[in-house]
């Protein structure tokens, strides 16, 4: 596949690329949050939805509850790609107004549903709203390469606020206004969305040409390097979601930390591991070590996972894995995206990033179900050393990655040929 950049121009790129223009930054900033209040929406009401859905009519059959929880994944890797491919042929912003509307709509049904059925049937409407391929879309037709990444930084950022957000408000909350009440929240946050997508994100300029069919489906399937993020996405969520099913059990049985007070771990966790991550790339993609970076991270996570499943004892030595977790993390959460939507034909951003988030959330999807079946049968820290061989594949996959970024957010022409 042959695609060059605008930057691919003969020595270095001027300093002034290195810095984000006015209109970058308030597309940056208006679609990070538009990221941040879809997700906030959502984040409210995982930490206490299982709880909510087991006091329902049908709440005692467990596979409900598991589905209430876990359907709003599964509808969202299903639509994530018919979203991204129909925002490369009618626009992104009616797809994602259209998008958003179907979350709300979701939303509002949860928040008046009284069985546990009705709510699983509000969940998938809720996650047919699948519109972060066409965000992605957007953002990348905003930006320019060699600022695509600080971009997609300020989207992570904006996702793991909320997410750090939601897991110190949502008890309080959920006292105050009831289930009911925080998807009518949700609800709203889809509104106020809609909103910043339509007065505050600037128009994309006219797109060099949109895909008809199914060619640029079949171009996007046909570059492996492409692929190997799609496999990186999945790995990273399913991971993430395989943690999670260990951890918190963990923090109360061996650091002796009740429910309510895991904020007080994952919260420095996630805030100190990004404070440390923006640094280290800027400095990457300024000297074009984008490549040593990436496989680092993975590599650091690896190690997380392997010192997890040797049983670590205590708060320290947990809290400890879990930074170091969470730094590799958000390097990969920001730089997959990004890399994605550079190595995507021009024509068919929406589409590739539609198969990328399809593999997100069959990751995500996939790291329950497999983590909660590892838990059954065995303990923790086999569920860790699982994730230590995802990450060791996903580690030798990423090795075999052809085109890399380099100084300046440049893909050069010679690797992108051999592509």
């Amino acid at each position: 596949m042959n695609r060059t950049d605008h930057a691919d121009t003969a020595g270095p790129p001027p300093a002034a690329s290195f810095a984000m223009t006015a209109p970058e930054r308030r597309a940056s900033v208006a679609l990070a949050a538009v990221y941040a209040s879809r997700m906030l929406g959502l984040f409210l009401v995982m930490p206490v939805l299982a709880v909510h859905a087991a006091g329902m009519p049908g709440g005692e059959d467990a596979r409900l509850v598991g589905w209430a929880l876990g359907v709003f994944g599964l509808t969202q890797a299903l639509l994530q790609l018919p979203f991204g491919m129909a925002s490369d042929r009618f626009g992104r912003k009616p797809v994602i107004y259209a998008g958003l509307v179907v979350f709300a709509a979701g939303s509002v049904l949860a928040a008046v549903a009284e069985t546990l059925p009705a709510l699983v049937a509000a969940r998938a409407l809720q996650g047919a709203g699948a519109v972060s391929a066409a965000v992605g879309a957007l953002l990348a037709d905003l930006t320019r390469d060699s600022q695509r990444t600080k971009a997609m930084a300020m989207v992570g950022a904006s996702i793991g606020t909320s997410f750090a957000v939601s897991l110190v408000v949502a008890p309080w909350l959920y006292g105050l206004v009831g289930m009911g009440g925080l998807f009518l929240l949700t609800a709203a946050f889809a509104l106020l969305a809609i909103a910043l997508v339509r007065f505050a994100v600037p128009d994309p300029g006219s797109r060099p040409g949109v895909d008809a069919g199914g060619a640029g489906f079949a171009a996007v399937l046909r570059e492996a390097d492409l692929l190997r993020l799609d496999f990186g996405i999945f790995a990273q969520h399913a991971v993430q979601v395989a943690l999670f099913v260990v951890i918190p059990g963990w923090l109360v049985a061996r650091a002796g930390m009740p429910l309510a007070d895991h904020w007080k771990v994952y919260l420095p966790a996630m805030v100190g591991s990004f404070a440390l991550m923006v640094p280290v790339m800027v400095w990457a993609e300024r000297r074009g070590r984008v490549r040593g970076l990436f496989l680092l991270a993975i590599l650091v996570q690896l190690v997380a996972a392997a010192g997890l499943s040797a049983g670590p004892t205590g708060l320290g030595a947990i809290a400890g894995l879990l930074f170091a977790f969470f730094w590799g993390f958000n390097v990969l959460e920001a730089s997959l995206p990004s890399m994605v939507s550079r190595l995507a034909p021009a024509t068919a951003k929406g589409a590739a990033l539609g198969v990328y988030n399809t593999a997100q959330s069959l990751g995500l999807f996939a790291g329950g179900a497999i983590g909660g079946w590892i838990l059954s049968r065995a303990d923790g820290a086999a569920v860790f050393m699982a994730c230590a061989g995802i990450l060791g594949a996903w580690l030798l996959i990423a090795i075999g990655h052809r085109r890399w970024p380099q100084r300046g957010g440049r893909v050069p022409v010679a690797q992108a040929s051999a592509g």
